[in-house]
């Protein structure tokens, strides 16, 4: 500091609102690439044939519903991404239980069945895939 101006000096320290902001930017910016790599992973994972899939194997899809509601979205308050299919309804819990497995009741010309399912994970496998490239995605993208 001895032979130093007071702009000098100044020049030294860092700006603590623009280098959050930067960070701010970097992190929406590098979570939202994770959330769009993770849900592609899904949707390809994803195929379109009419027989059933093998359990632990991704599922089939036969109408398409499944892949078109797959989305993510990053939420700034809590600097996370949320990724996975959307609800398809009230009363379902269908990517849940095709994720997952476990039991639902359904109803079938007035009688109400119960129908147990075994695990077809789509977007457990896909989260995984891409887990490992996150480092290399946040490397260098503060500026």
């Amino acid at each position: 500091m001895i032979g130093m101006t007071i702009d000098q000096a100044k020049g030294m320290f860092f700006d603590r609102a623009k280098v959050t902001g930067a960070v701010n930017r970097a992190e929406r910016r590098v979570l939202s690439r994770f959330g769009a790599f993770v849900r592609q992973g899904a949707r390809s994972s994803i195929r379109k044939r009419k027989s059933v899939s093998a359990p632990g194997s991704p599922p089939s899809s036969h109408t398409g519903l499944l892949k078109r509601t797959i989305f993510f979205v990053y939420e700034p308050k809590t600097s996370n991404v949320i990724i996975g299919p959307v609800l398809l309804g009230k009363r379902t819990n269908a990517p849940e239980l095709l994720e997952h497995g476990g039991t639902a009741t359904r109803r079938r010309r007035k009688r109400r069945a119960r129908a147990t399912y075994r695990p077809r994970p789509f977007m457990g496998p896909a989260f995984e895939r891409e887990q490992p490239k996150l480092p290399q995605m946040w490397r260098d993208s503060v500026r």
